[in-house]
This record gives C-alpha cells, structure tokens and sequence, in this order.
C-alpha cells in the first residue's frame, strides 16, 4: 500500500512520489513484455515466445542437446510445464527426447536441425520486437544497468 511519508522512525518507509512512479513502471513490465513477444512470436513464427525460449535454448547448448533438468532451469519453467511444452515440439519434428547416453533415469531433449532452422527463421523478428520494446530506448549505460537489476 502506498501512502504519505511517515514521519516515525518505527512506521513504514513509504514510496515518496519518484519512488511510486518507477516502481509501478516497473511492475507494469511484466505485465505488457511478455504478452507482447508472445504476441509477435504467434504472428510472426506461429509458435509461443516460450517455445521459442525452450529452442533457443537448445540451439545455444553443445550439440544443441541439455538434460531435461537444465532446460527447465535456463527456460525457467516449471517441471510440470517443460513435458508439455517439449511434446507439442516434438510433434512438429523441432525436438527429440531421449534417455540420457550416461545416466538412463534422465531425459535429454535435442534440437533437430529443422527446429533449428525455425530458431534462425524466427529470430529476426523476435530480436527486432525486444530492440522496439527495450533495447533502443536505452542507452549502454542504463543498459549495464538493465542487466545489473535483473
């Protein structure tokens, strides 16, 4: 709750009216930012920024190959989640999942070469969406900052 200074050393250190206004630009963030890469990666690529964030990814890691456990961390999805994502992926011949070669009880996912020529093709948009959205509009110093914050 926001509210007028409080004058008590005991009472809450409210926002002053700076403070409010940066913290509801912030929060609004991940509000409109998600909604609006989804928006332009269903458009553009038919597929969800999410998915797309799964195959990048892959297509980052050696052999384009991670434990499904890892891909879970890098995607930050959850583990009931990252199944279901990677089966519609694998229906469409972007992914294959395999028990692990060292370690049978895990699972690994591995980008095909097709879901990597659709990580290439929809990446243009997608980088030209997150420069509109946030890179441009920052300058290298607020952008240090950017990446300090998150």
């Amino acid at each position: 709750m926001c509210g007028g200074p409080d004058e008590t050393a005991s009472g809450p250190r409210w926002l002053d009216a700076a403070e409010r206004e940066a913290w509801h630009a912030l929060v609004g963030v991940p509000l409109r930012l998600p909604a609006a890469l989804d928006g332009q990666m269903q458009r553009d690529a038919g597929i969800t920024h999410f998915e797309y964030v799964v195959m990048v990814a892959l297509s980052e890691s050696p052999r384009r190959t991670l434990r499904m456990s890892d891909l879970a961390c890098l995607s930050t999805a959850s583990r009931s989640r990252l199944p279901r994502v990677v089966k519609r992926l694998e229906e469409r011949g972007w992914v294959r999942r395999a028990p692990c070669p060292d370690n049978g009880r895990y699972a690994e996912a591995r980008l095909t070469d097709e879901g990597y020529a659709k990580v290439v093709a929809s990446a243009p948009g997608h980088v030209e969406t997150v420069r509109n959205l946030v890179i441009d509009a920052l300058s290298p110093e607020r952008l240090t900052q950017l990446r300090d914050i998150g």
